[in-house]
């Protein structure tokens, strides 16, 4: 049986607000988190993303109410990330109602992380997410960013990928962040070249514009595709991309 191709709205929020740019610059007021989730799954999203872009400590009880209320209203799997640092983190967020956690910045200071977090949750509560830029100096072509893509790693992104697979991650959210926000079209060489080194489930995020940029990632290997500003802006809607991938024969959900 082909599973069906998830479409997921993503919701970067900074201060308890959804905010967007480009390139994760000039980022601009898009809403209140809660209300777009609701309106979001309303119009068929398969799940919801929320990435706490500006992760504070002090910051925290925002995101654990946001998510509270989110998981209230919203009845679809519900990913967070942002400033997780500790299994009892990824607890705290799981007890007020998210399904799975993002983790990108902790993982690569401490991989053992991941293991612990897959052994005390399983792997299917991971999502490491990825912010890959092209680089030269990696034997990939891609390296991995931290800080919203203003500072390069010294980890090869592919070598990075297979390792956290390895150590429990259960999906994969790769972000392009070259083309994050641009509205270019996703990078589908990026995709094809996680796709070929991980058997887990890939998130295609960046770069999204076109409702004919969709079906391609899928093409590429991408599970699910994950768009942020062309939703946000009312470019077009989630159903709207549903029926350009079913045009295109692949198999979503209604």
């Amino acid at each position: 049986m082909t599973l069906a191709t998830r479409v997921i709205p993503c919701l970067d929020v900074s201060n308890g607000r959804v905010v967007k740019g480009v390139n994760f610059l000039n980022l601009k007021d898009a809403g209140d988190p809660v209300e777009l989730a609701a309106k979001y799954a309303a119009e068929g999203a398969d799940e919801l993303t929320f990435l706490d872009v500006s992760a504070t400590v002090d910051n925290r009880s925002t995101t654990y109410e946001m998510v509270k209320q989110t998981a209230e209203q919203v009845f679809i799997p519900l990913t967070v990330g942002g400033g997780v640092r500790t299994v009892d983190d990824v607890a705290k967020l799981l007890s007020v109602g998210a399904d799975k956690i993002g983790i990108n910045s902790a993982a690569i200071a401490n991989p053992e992380l991941i293991n612990q977090i897959a052994d005390r949750f399983g792997n299917q509560v991971i999502v490491l997410s990825l912010d890959i830029k092209r680089s030269e100096r990696m034997p990939s072509g891609f390296v991995v960013t931290t800080h919203g893509g203003k500072r390069e790693t010294d980890l090869d992104a592919l070598a990075w990928a297979k390792e956290a697979v390895s150590r429990g991650a259960g999906e994969l959210l790769v972000n392009s962040m070259d083309a994050d926000g641009t509205q270019a079209g996703f990078d589908l060489e990026l995709t094809a070249a996680v796709r070929k080194i991980a058997d887990v489930p890939l998130i295609a995020s960046g770069g999204a514009g076109k409702l004919s940029d969709f079906a391609p990632a899928v093409s590429a290997g991408a599970d699910a595709v994950l768009a942020a500003s062309v939703f946000h802006h009312g470019i077009f809607s989630i159903r709207e991309v549903k029926q350009a991938l079913a045009d295109a024969g692949v198999t979503v959900r209604g």
